[in-house]
């Protein structure tokens, strides 16, 4: 339990820094990726700048249309020669006249880009692997078209720190990551420890307090027992409240017993001892010691055993698993005595016990149907929950149903029968479920393995190992 506890606190405080490492990250990328290409793009606007300033501009002596411009551009005085191509990060121009077409360049090669004017660059993919950030500016004189010119600026200058950026955090970030989750599982283990002690205190405690309650328990229904069994005791109320010390006494005793079990299954102090069990014999046994109580009630108990199914593998001890003896009786017991105590007269309770398969692994399913008033579906998911008390008008309508009565000294069940039924059942590997129907009954379902499919070591951590078995 504590262990879950620690890893879903450390899962939490890692999950959590990592996503806002995440973020970080991310924002911090995006800003820097944002402020490389601002940066190519005020590069290439200062450049457009200059070479519009350096431009020389001339009149035309040829012979215009209205629509023509009375400028010309010279380009040698205006540019030069085309520099050779030597650099990849340069900065390439291109001059284009009025009508478009291309003047001169400084690329080896001619794009085959068209004119896209713009007052921001854009990134332009001339082949694979191979792009450019472009701005293109018309210039104008006098409100004459002189020509278009397109700056272009290597991506890879962007992209390349871009790309170095992302492999630095994403390895910072896993880094972090990893240490994060290492950092919280440590203080997960700071925080859980106190807890932890306190726990197995409460849980000694339980353990100690239960034990040493039996004794004094022991010797008052000793007494009480001496004293009914007293010929000189002829007062009728005297005797009354003695039986009903005793009842109580049982009561409390049966209490003590069933918090003694479950402190040393918590702590892991409970004994098991696996040998091959009959467990035909078991029920054999539950249903003989139930008997009688079901015969002061008027309630007919059964016991059936299926045959083996043709698709089940011939056995010596069709009916074997590997278990506790005694835990099992314990368990069943609750079961058939809960079944008894909430059914009616005439009422039935039977016990079914036959085998099955399950993915080709041979099963045990034992039954126990009683015909009594039900369980509400609202409270089944809770029957197993330790102390736990359906509504009280179950009760009622139960004495109501009986026509019993019952005294002050008859005090029904402590509510922990169905919690350490579930605790054997799963330190067996078993699974337990339950079905109900309200006036017409309760299914209680055990399924057993016959082999266990693993050794299981209760005493080093049953509140984790044993409740995480299918």
């Amino acid at each position: 339990m504590f262990q879950t506890t620690r890893r879903r606190l450390a899962l939490w405080y890692t999950g959590v820094t990592a996503i806002l490492l995440l973020v970080f990250a991310s924002g911090f990328y995006l800003y820097v990726r944002g402020t490389l290409i601002e940066r190519v793009d005020d590069t290439l606007s200062h450049v457009v700048e200059v070479v519009q300033r350096s431009l020389v501009v001339e009149a035309s002596n040829a012979d215009l249309s209205p629509l023509d411009s009375p400028f010309i551009v010279n380009l040698e005085a205006s540019f030069g020669d085309p520099p050779d191509a030597v650099d990849d990060d340069r900065i390439d121009l291109e001059w284009f006249s009025a009508e478009g077409d291309l003047l001169w360049s400084t690329l080896s090669e001619v794009l085959e880009v068209p004119i896209r004017l713009g007052y921001r660059g854009e990134t332009v993919e001339i082949a694979d692997d191979y792009l450019l950030r472009q701005l293109t500016q018309r210039v104008m004189l006098n409100g004459n078209v002189l020509g278009y010119l397109r700056v272009s600026h290597p991506w890879f200058e962007v992209t390349k720190p871009a790309r170095q950026l992302f492999i630095d955090l994403s390895l910072g970030t896993s880094l972090l990551v990893g240490l994060v989750a290492t950092t919280g599982w440590f203080l997960s283990g700071l925080a859980i420890e106190p807890i932890q002690d306190s726990y197995q205190h409460l849980k000694q405690f339980t353990a100690d307090a239960s034990h040493e309650l039996r004794n004094p328990i022991a010797l008052i229904q000793t007494n009480v027992q001496v004293a009914l069994a007293d010929p000189e005791l002829e007062m009728p109320e005297q005797r009354q409240q003695l039986e009903v010390i005793e009842r109580l006494t049982q009561r409390l005793g049966r209490l003590v017993d069933d918090l003694l079990f479950l402190a040393r299954q918590d702590s892991g102090m409970l004994e098991i001892d696996y040998q091959p069990c009959p467990l035909d014999a078991v029920l054999m046994e539950v249903v003989e010691d139930q008997r009688a109580l079901a015969t002061s009630k008027g309630v007919h108990l059964h016991l059936h055993l299926e045959e083996t199914g043709a698709e089940m593998v011939p056995s010596e001890e069709p009916f074997s698993v590997i278990g506790d003896y005694d835990q099992l009786v314990r368990l069943f017991t609750n079961l058939v005595s809960n079944g008894i105590q909430y059914t009616p007269a005439e009422g039935r309770v039977r016990v079914t016990l036959k085998q099955s398969l399950r993915q080709g692994i041979p099963y045990l399913k034992a039954m126990v149907e009683d015909e009594g008033l039900g369980i509400p579906a609202e409270a089944i998911p809770h029957v197993f929950d330790r102390f736990y008390r359906a509504d009280p008008a179950r009760q009622r309508s139960l004495i109501s149903a009986t026509q019993q009565p019952v005294s002050s000294g008859k005090v029904m069940g402590t509510g922990l029968g169905l919690a350490i039924a579930q605790a054997i059942c799963h330190n067996h590997q078993g699974q337990m479920s339950v079905s109900s129907r309200l006036q017409q009954g309760t299914l209680f379902t055990v399924t057993l393995p016959q082999q266990l499919s693993r050794k299981i070591d209760v005493k080093s951590a049953p509140s984790e190992e044993i409740n995480q078995l299918p």
